[in-house]
């Protein structure tokens, strides 16, 4: 069994910045790659970054480019997603996911304020 859990949105100003982790349990984490998406109010489920297992390949969405830093640590199980430069269109709810599957965590809501 895979849990996720997400922690460190919260409410920022603009030009702000948070950093987010995503714990995992389960054996498989080390093996697979992670992702983080954001389903911001109104709007489509949009895959934000993923990382492949062992950290060497790494993808954005060109929203975020620049911005936005994921980086993993096996050895704690946990995937982390540093948001740099906040603006208000990033305003949503984070979620975690072990990439192409079923497993998703609960989600943290980030709030940036113009």
């Amino acid at each position: 069994q895979v849990q996720l859990v997400e922690s460190g949105g919260g409410l920022v100003q603009a030009g702000g910045s948070l950093r987010l982790s995503c714990a995992a349990s389960g054996s498989i984490f080390s093996h697979s790659a992670m992702a983080w998406y954001r389903r911001a109010p109104g709007k489509q489920r949009e895959l934000v970054a993923h990382i492949n297992s062992s950290g060497g390949s790494i993808n954005y969405a060109d929203s975020v480019k620049g911005r936005f830093t994921i980086s993993r640590d096996n050895a704690k199980n946990t995937v982390y997603l540093q948001m740099n430069s906040l603006k208000p269109e990033d305003t949503a709810v984070y979620y975690c996911n072990v990439y192409y599957t079923v497993y998703w965590g609960q989600g943290t809501q980030v709030t940036v304020s113009s």
